[in-house]
């Protein structure tokens, strides 16, 4: 595997003051930053082209590396370009390997014979949107008409044309048409239009780009016809709307916004901040030139591997360390012409090979190689959140060669280029070199030495990034808009459809074979009739148009398709898209979805799967942001002995909460002593120092015993070791402080990991504040008096060594190593035969605050002679400059220091759930949901969410997966091991039955899987088994997973278990899983709103969720699906009296109804009561929904629109209509019915109105009983739609124009025996439904009529307090969230023998599974929490003074279940008191890992 090379220090040390001193400046290992080999370290190296080949697929991924870095190690690249072997044309579209030039004129070979660039890249202006306004109208309408009804309906229009088919108006046909596609139009229009605001506002957003100069990458004359005329339109407007505005401002000065567009950035005086520095004396460019000095110092000396004429030169050998020959791509022989300059531009006009500056805070705008930084090493900090999700700061690094360039005059006078990979996805890889050839400055006319530098991920900026702690940076572009690694990851935005629409199409199908078989019938027996003859049709029809019997059936058939054209009803989809559309607004006034905070409500971007929302079986969740505020806490501590801090945790109030214990009643008991405790520990800090640094609303650790023992109450030697602990958080960390002046000043901390700053920040409130953190090393300020710690090396976190350690120099000259990591690694490397009781006792501690839910961490230190120091700081000089296995070899020398130390305590930080979320996902858990949380984040971290959100518990056996060979075979064995658990093999007969089983599986098993071995399962070979697999388990988290892992591992369970799925997430690392998803979710959280462009809803919060899918779902769902049913059941039994009809008039298309019944139908008589209910029926209200979230689980088993279902409705219609149709009939079939005045009723518009009335009071009757929720609305618009019909008859009839209609509603409506056939077909067609609705009410109820009972019983008037629905609606309870700072609560004791919280056999390090305690990292540890009962048996109080927080947790400890200590399993706590120290002897030789080290 290729490394990238550390640089050397040989820089830092010739600018000391004595070079014999042992004292040398900070030099830092970028663990972050480094690619970790693991097992497989040893594979060999891989070309560029070997990864391009492969650049499309999962498994050319890296392995990610350690901590939350995003760095890969892309040092083995060939020197020599193989272009030839790429495609022409991906080289022509910019879309394979590219070389990108700067002020060097392009070769031969890459320009046509115009002199232009052959090879083109693509725009940086990026379109999430699906249509322009150009291409709105003929690919909406493509898209529209890919739906079979609609192509459909457009056939029956072009039928109705011709006049032979017997339709007597074709422009009313059409109106339906043209109604549902301009409403789905508007619908589709609103939708992309919010798209496209968005995407308009990053187009738009401002960056520095350097203009005047001539960028031969790209060519003006590129353009192509069309985007000119855009853009001279687009000017010419631009230029007319000035110039009338312009005069409204004579005199007034130009607008801040339109001279900001034309000027340089002024950096030296900002409207946000002044800054003091000095600035450039070029009249066109003013930026900062005595930046800020880089807190974090990066070690000089880039190396690669031996190559000739390279910008870097070294002598063979391990033992001498490299010299510097970096070169600068600056060529002092090339003048400047001055014209050069920075201008404030647009993302969407950055084009690759352009110099951009980028300034503290700003968002990266593509993928930049980084050249310069205002820090002087070079370093820049930048924020991933929209990649990754992290909040935390990861380092970059400037070209070593492009360091020299500060200026457009320095931009204009470098000569180099830059060959790069293709556009691939991975976001934690880039292969690419730096040529140039290096001139002499005091000899111009030597000749040139052509050098080469490579570039890593750790030299690239990638788009949608944001610069942080930077005053700027100046790079190069190498990829634009859809080439960069965040849209590539991004993909398109899919065009999603419901299942049920999609379960349509068949419906539409088998409706319309129907019609084809009537059709059919009518055609043949039309045609056989005719050619018969000697029948009436030859003395009433003169002759027929066809001519021919067989054309005749030929005609008829196709005036049949028109006439029988609502068994497949376009008005169907018209109702459709109305009703979700008003799901959508109600979505989105839902007042108990909107975040106050942020001023959003839940907004529906896509309104045509809001019945998708109510089928939803499996959730993948992100984790940062998603369901953590990403806030970590310092809660408790260990120090020598002594635990301090008191804190209730929002696992515990969880746990509580669903075991019946009122959290509210005991938040309130327990508040009052939490804010005396904080007020007596702020008087007692402020009394030992008058500490300026401390905020009181931002102290975290209450602990009122730690600070009387810092102040020596209960001896020196407590007050000693208190003090060295806090030193010891105050120096031993990577964290960089910001001083933010006021009074008093306030001073913020900007770190890696999030707990870093946790443990910093407790350090500052007790006094041990961090003032800067520099190349001179760490300035605290220690009880109010500054000193300096040197800081001679930081061994810096990652997954594999899950510690760090900072090796100190101290003001008295003693040499301490601070290290701090995970609890196993550190009691590993304590000193042998030492501290035995306060190893047993910190142990004990540690165990219970991981009880808590507390991400658990060790401190300990050792002190170092000046002669061992220097001994070991060669070695590991060496081993930071060596060419092969770097990584293992700093290691090693890190493991040789990292031994013998002595313990000091632990800490216990709580990560911060969101608001609600253990809450929202027990109640998603009751509906029979399953979630899985797929994270950029470490193994250990996800593990802690997992228990603190209540995904995991010490009930299940936790199944990790982590396959070191990553072989095939490998995985393949551990999934049959595990899958045996399950007497199950992974056949395909097992997943045949998965998919038909919607069951949530036993709470027993959870899996934890990371990002490499997840490559391995989702393999073709695997997938089926893994898959298999995790439906047996309760909970499954993926960790270090990509977006693209993310979206596989979606689509593995959509499409293998034929599920629906929900993603929500809040990055851009999100979106790919987003849109895989059949509904997906953004966050629209206070930074970053790309998952929320790309997704279906966007919520506030994690906790709106219960909400949208266990009431808005089950709604949506139950609603469609029920208004769906009763549309096919009213168009069968109206379209089938129109077909009885036939039979008695030879098929001949003769109309039952007067042409106005048939147009009017499904337009007004029948229309409002089944699209209300498709709107506002309510089986239960949201309260009652929430409060029985099992009612979901028949949207999870698809029960509410079902294929038997279908046919029962269509039967019910099929049946009613013989009804009405024949009662009518048979009222005629004896004889003649005429009225008073002698006339007749007996022609077939007045037997039409004996039918088509009774059909219609049946039809809305039907629908009425039906409907859950009979309000005053319901049953007005029932009646309204009754009374329509008649009210029609009655006025139509009476205008002449009607012809062979009129006086017919004055005819029938006074025959006695209208009245009385109306009564009865309507009582004989509802009789059948009503008995079986009332049999199956009685007899076989469903779960929600059960609920109904008990509501109308009252059962559920508890609901209507208002705080209670709050509390049900928001998933609130009282956690330390819900509470004011000055009130956390207290633990209750409530431990119970048989309930008592022990290991299962899950947690030991097992064959099978392993030991989480033991796979802690610095920034999280796995724990196991506390079961409690309501009995609360007498706590031992703890000897020297009272903490209640401890002695509750205390009780726990002193019973132990005999049974499982006899079973050979112990707690960690028993774990790290047994384990021996394996790390107590300093041995070059000693392997990193260790068998007889807890994994």
């Amino acid at each position: 595997m290729a490394t990238l090379q550390p640089p050397s220090f040989d820089d830092r040390l010739d600018n000391t003051d004595d070079g014999s001193s042992p004292t040398t400046p900070a030099k830092r290992l970028r663990w972050a930053t480094q690619y970790k080999k693991g097992k497989s370290g040893s594979r060999k190296r891989i070309s560029i082209m070997d990864r391009l080949a492969h650049r499309g697929s999962q498994h050319s991924e890296k392995k990610r590396d350690s901590g939350a870095s995003m760095a890969t190690d892309l040092d083995g690249i060939q020197e020599e370009p193989a272009a030839e072997q790429e495609d022409e044309q991906d080289n022509e579209n910019g879309q394979g390997p590219r070389k990108v030039y700067f002020n060097t004129p392009l070769p031969p070979d890459a320009v046509d014979e115009d002199g232009h660039p052959t090879t083109h890249y693509r725009r940086n202006k990026i379109r999430t949107a699906k249509y322009t306004p150009l291409s709105f109208v003929p690919k909406n309408l493509w898209f529209q008409f890919h739906n079979i009804a609609n192509v459909y309906f457009l056939f029956l229009i072009i039928l109705a044309i011709f006049s032979i088919f017997g339709a007597s108006n074709p422009g009313l046909n059409a109106v339906p048409l043209i109604v549902i596609v301009f409403i789905t139009a508007v619908k589709d229009a609103i939708e992309d239009y919010r798209r496209t605001v968005l995407d308009n506002e990053l187009n738009n957003s401002a960056i520095h780009r350097l203009v005047d100069w001539n960028n031969v990458n790209v060519s003006s004359d590129d353009i192509s016809l069309w985007r000119r005329i855009k853009k001279a339109t687009s000017r010419f407007i631009l230029r007319t709307y000035k110039s009338l505005t312009q005069k409204k401002k004579e005199g007034a000065g130009a607008d801040h916004s339109e001279r900001t567009i034309d000027e340089p950035r002024e950096s030296y005086e900002s409207t946000n901040a002044r800054r003091a520095s000095a600035f450039s004396t070029h009249s066109q460019e003013n930026i900062q030139m005595t930046p800020v000095p880089s807190p974090l110092p990066r070690e000089d000396g880039l190396q690669i591997p031996d190559r000739p004429g390279t910008a870097f030169s070294y002598e063979h050998g391990e033992h001498a360390p490299p010299t510097k020959n970096f070169g600068s791509l600056i060529n002092p022989n090339l003048p400047a012409n001055g014209k050069a300059r920075f201008h404030r531009d647009y993302w969407k006009n950055v084009q690759v090979g352009d110099f951009i500056r980028i300034y503290n805070d700003d968002q990266i705008p593509a993928d930049v190689v980084i050249l310069s930084t205002s820090d002087p090493d070079g370093a820049c900090y930048v924020e991933t959140k929209n990649l990754d999700g992290e909040t935390n700061l990861k380092v970059r690094h400037a070209l070593r060669s492009g360091r020299q360039i500060k200026h457009a005059r320095d931009c204009e006078r470098t000569q180099f280029a830059i060959e790069s990979e293709a556009p691939q996805p991975n976001l934690y890889q880039y292969s690419a070199v730096a040529r140039w050839t290096q001139y002499n400055a005091k000899n111009p006319k030597s000749e040139g030495e052509e050098m080469a530098e490579p570039i890593s991920i750790n030299n690239l900026l990638l788009r949608g990034c944001n610069l942080r702690n930077t005053d700027w940076i100046l790079g190069v572009v190498v990829f634009t808009g859809f080439d960069t690694k965040i849209m590539m990851n991004a993909g398109i935005t899919p065009s999603k459809r419901s299942r049920i629409a999609r379960e349509l199409n068949w419906n539409v199908i088998y409706n319309f074979f129907i019609l084809l078989i009537m059709c059919i019938v009518s055609g043949l027996v039309q045609g056989i009739v005719w050619g018969q003859g000697n029948n009436s049709l030859n003395f009433f029809e003169f002759g027929s148009i066809g001519g021919s019997p067989a054309l005749d059936g030929f005609i008829t058939f196709w005036a049949a398709v028109i006439l029988f054209q609502n068994m497949v009803p376009i008005s169907l989809y018209i109702t459709i898209e109305i009703i979700k559309t008003c799901q959508a607004f109600f979505i989105y006034s839902d007042s108990e979805m909107y975040y106050e905070k942020i001023d959003y409500p839940c907004t529906p971007k896509s309104w045509n799967i809001s019945d998708d929302l109510g089928q939803i079986e499996y959730i993948f969740s992100d984790k940062t942001g998603t369901l953590t505020q990403n806030v970590m806490e310092f809660k408790k501590a260990t120090i020598n002995g002594v635990p301090y801090g008191e804190a209730y945790t929002e696992a515990q109030a969880g746990m509580q909460k669903r075991q019946g214990i009122d959290v509210e009643k005991e938040g309130a008991r327990v508040k009052a002593e939490i804010a005396e405790a904080r007020i007596k520990m702020l008087a007692d800090i402020r009394k030992l120092h008058d500490n300026p640094y401390l905020h009181d609303d931002e102290l975290t650790f209450i602990a009122p015993d730690f600070v009387t023992d810092l102040s020596g109450a209960s001896g020196e030697e407590q007050q000693h070791a208190n003090e060295q602990f806090m030193m010891a958080l105050a120096l031993c960390h990577t964290v960089i402080a910001d001083t933010i002046p006021g009074d008093p000043p306030r001073i913020e901390f900007k770190a890696q990991s999030p707990d870093e700053a946790a443990l910093v920040s407790t350090a500052r409130d007790v006094g041990f504040t961090v003032l800067e953190y520099g190349q001179e090393g760490i300035r605290l300020n220690v009880q109010g008096t500054e000193r300096t710690y040197q800081v001679l090396n930081t061994l810096e976190f990652n997954s594999t060594r899950k510690r760090m350690s900072a090796i100190i120099r101290m003001p008295d000259n003693r040499i301490i190593l601070f290290c701090k990591g995970a609890d196993s690694m550190i009691y590993s490397r304590l000193s042998h035969g030492e501290q035995a009781e306060l190893r047993r006792t910190t142990a004990e501690h540690l165990e219970m605050f991981a009880r808590e839910g507390l991400r658990t961490l060790c401190i300990a230190q050792r002190e170092l002679s000046e002669e061992e120091y220097q001994k070991w700081n060669v070695e590991h000089e060496i081993a930071s400059s060596a060419i092969q296995d770097r990584e293992d070899k700093l290691e090693v020398v890190s493991d040789a220091i990292e031994r013998d130390l002595t313990l000091l305590g632990g800490t216990a930080i709580e990560d911060r759930l969101q608001e609600g979320v253990p809450d929202t996902i027990a109640l998603l858990a009751e509906a029979g949901i399953k979630l899985w949380v797929l994270t950029g984040d470490k193994v250990e971290t996800a593990i802690n969410i997992g228990f603190s959100c209540n995904l995991l518990n010490n009930d299940m056996e936790l199944i990790v997966f982590k396959i070191e060979d990553e072989q095939i075979s490998t995985a393949e064995t551990e999934l049959d091991k595990h899958l045996a658990t399950f007497n199950m093999t992974g056949s395909d007969e097992e997943l045949k039955q998965a998919r038909k089983s919607h069951e949530p599986p036993a709470p027993t098993h959870a899996i934890v899987i990371d990002g490499d071995s997840l490559k391995l399962v989702l393999d073709e070979q695997l997938r089926q088994k893994f898959l298999l697999l995790c439906k047996q388990c309760k909970s499954v988290l993926c960790c270090r997973v990509s977006p693209a892992q993310k979206a596989a591992v979606v689509a593995m369970v959509k499409g293998g278990l034929d599920v629906m799925t929900l993603s929500i997430g809040d990055g851009a690392n999100d979106v790919a899983m987003i849109q895989e998803a059949d509904v997906g979710v953004g966050i629209a959280g206070e930074e970053g709103r790309q998952a929320v462009m790309s997704s279906d809803y966007a919520i506030g919060q994690f906790r709106f969720l219960q909400r949208l899918v266990l009431v808005h779902g089950r709604w949506s769902y139950r609603r469609l699906a029920e208004t769906i049913a009763n549309f096919f059941y009213k168009n069968v039994i109206w379209t089938f009296t129109i077909f009885w009809y036939q039979i008695y008039c030879d098929f001949d298309q003769t109309y039952l109804y007067d042409y106005t019944y048939i147009l009017l139908f499904n337009l007004a008589f029948t229309s409002l009561p089944v699209i209300f209910m498709g709107v506002l029926d309510q089986d239960v209200s949201d309260k009652v929904s929430l409060a029985v979230p099992q009612l979901y689980r028949r949207g999870i088993e698809r029960k509410e629109w079902t294929q038997p279902k279908f046919w029962l409705y269509m039967f019910d219609g099929l049946y009613q209509s013989v009804i009405c149709f024949y009662m009518a009939y048979l009222l005629f079939e004896p004889a003649n019915t005429v009225t008073a005045s002698g006339l007749g009723v007996d022609d077939r518009q007045r037997f039409g109105v004996y039918i088509g009335p009774a059909a219609v009071i049946a039809i809305n009757m039907y629908i009425l009983i039906n409907t859950y929720r009979w309000d005053w609305l319901m049953c007005l618009l029932v009646a309204i739609s009754i009374l329509l019909v008649w009210f029609w008859t009655g006025v139509y009839s009476s205008f002449t124009s009607s012809a062979y209609f009129y006086k017919a509603a004055a005819q029938c409506f006074g025959e006695a025996t209208f009245w009385a056939t109306t009564v009865l077909s309507v009582v004989l067609s509802l009789l059948p439904r009503f008995f079986v609705k009332a049999i199956q009410k009685v007899y076989f109820p469903y779960d929600v009529d059960i609920i109904r009972e008990q509501v109308r019983e009252g059962q559920f008037k508890y609901l209507d307090n208002k705080e209670a629905s709050e509390a049900i609606s928001n998933g609130s309870s009282a956690t330390s969230s819900d509470i004011a700072k000055p009130s956390k609560h207290l633990h209750y004791p409530s431990i119970d023998e048989d309930q008592r919280p022990i290991y299962p056999p899950s947690v030991a390090p097992t064959a099978a599974t392993h030991n989480p305690r033991s796979q802690n990292g610095s920034d999280g540890t796995d724990y196991t929490r506390h079961r409690y009962s309501i009995e609360q048996p007498a706590i031992r109080q703890s000897i020297d003074r009272p903490r209640p927080s401890y002695d509750r947790i205390r009780a726990s400890m002193d019973q132990i279940r005999h049974s499982y200590e006899q079973s050979n399993d112990f707690t960690s706590a028993a774990l790290l008191t047994r384990m021996e120290s394996t790390r107590t002897r300093p041995s070059r030789n000693h392997s990193y890992n260790t068998s007889n080290e807890p994994q």
